[in-house]
């Protein structure tokens, strides 16, 4: 299980948005406050030694991008949170999320839709 900290997960899901990326091209898609270019270049540098993210080289400058794609790394996490929390039960998984979203009848049914058309 690969597991990544906030920082991490905020740069790879934008490297995942803009599929390669400079460090400065990352900082630009950060809202509000945008970090300094020496903790985005750590991250990826970490991320990097991870096996998460490899690079292209340009001059001394790099373009970076995604080794791990969103939908493994969604799948890994989802794997983990049913596990970990739910003792493996998609029952008490998704019993839990119904009852904190308050989710109506109606919604429910759509999912139960959707997932029937897999």
């Amino acid at each position: 299980m690969i597991s990544l900290t906030k920082a991490e997960e905020e740069v790879m899901q934008i490297l995942w948005e803009l599929d390669e990326a400079f460090v400065k091209e990352i900082i630009e898609k950060f809202p509000k406050s945008k970090p300094a270019y020496n903790t985005i270049s750590t991250v990826i540098r970490i991320l990097e030694k991870k096996g998460i993210v490899a690079h292209k080289a340009f001059g001394r400058t790099h373009q970076y991008y995604a080794l791990l794609s969103k939908e493994e790394y969604r799948k890994q996490t989802a794997e983990n949170l049913l596990n970990k929390y739910f003792s493996g039960s998609m029952e008490k998984m998704v019993s839990f999320f119904v009852k904190e979203k308050k989710m109506s009848m109606k919604e429910l049914e759509e999912i139960i839709n959707k997932i029937d058309k897999l």
